[in-house]
């Protein structure tokens, strides 16, 4: 049984052309409601978000969504969530995330999947928090952003320490353990950057 009570995911507003992902979304929402676990979530009713989020309902999860304003008057909206917070805006959405989360998962997405995952990362890079970050690397949707991470250490622009911000998995029977055994970064000292 895992510590953790929420786990906060990133994931795409569209189902992508692999149709395997809308699987490995829905195993995911499964799982975590399977161990008690609320998902946290942008709050969306499309693409992976709102398999993900279905799949946790259906198992009897708990499920919270956080949306800002402009978003939920276009009607992307999930309904049925167990907790929703409407927001002023896309920061106020991340901070939100980021306080009622103990964890974050990152699932294959677009531009604002690979900012929230970036920005996430960051945080714990300098320090703001010690949250496990996991990249679900089904069908590996994030090998290439292995591959970028691993360049800019080789350019000298992230330290080698920078790797272990996050875990890699490829299965989400593999995610929990993964989540569990994450230890704290290392913090960087900014006096090494020069």
């Amino acid at each position: 049984m895992t510590r953790l009570q929420s786990i906060c995911v990133f994931c795409g507003s569209r189902r992508g052309t692999d149709p395997a992902l809308a699987d490995v979304a829905a195993d995911l929402g499964r799982t975590l409601a399977d161990n008690g676990i609320t998902l946290v979530y942008g709050a969306g009713g499309v693409g992976l978000m709102d398999v993900v989020a279905q799949a946790a309902l259906d198992a009897g999860g708990k499920v919270t969504g956080v949306m800002p304003r402009h978003l939920a008057r276009k009607e992307l909206l999930k309904e049925g969530l167990t907790e929703l917070h409407i927001v002023d805006s896309m920061h106020d959405r991340k901070r939100v995330m980021f306080e009622l989360s103990g964890a974050f998962v990152a699932l294959p997405g677009g531009i604002g999947t690979l900012e929230e995952t970036v920005e996430i990362l960051s945080w714990r890079q300098i320090g703001i928090h010690d949250k496990p970050i996991v990249l679900l690397n089904a069908g590996g949707a994030w090998d290439h952003f292995e591959a970028l991470m691993r360049d800019r250490v080789a350019a000298g622009f992230c330290a080698a320490s920078d790797l272990e911000l996050y875990e890699m998995v490829a299965r989400v029977d593999l995610l929990l353990p993964a989540l569990d055994a994450a230890r704290p970064p290392k913090v960087q000292n900014f006096a090494d950057w020069t």
